[in-house]
């Protein structure tokens, strides 16, 4: 993989922490609540940031 950008991290982050219960442990449907959360253009960071939230929830270092 690789280091995530900072940049990443914070928005993953406060949108977990604001948002929590808008997202799961599937990438798609993280997709269309981080598109819907934030007004991020581009489709390559909300991506980025979406599956972040995915790995962060999967992995088990996020407890809801």
């Amino acid at each position: 993989m690789g280091i995530k950008p900072t940049y990443i991290k914070t928005i993953g982050n406060e949108l977990l922490e604001f948002h929590q219960d808008k997202f799961s442990n599937d990438f798609d449907e993280n997709k269309k609540a981080v598109s819907g959360a934030t007004s991020i253009q581009s489709k390559r960071v909300r991506n980025r940031v979406a599956g972040f939230i995915t790995r962060k929830i999967n992995t088990g270092k996020f407890n809801k």
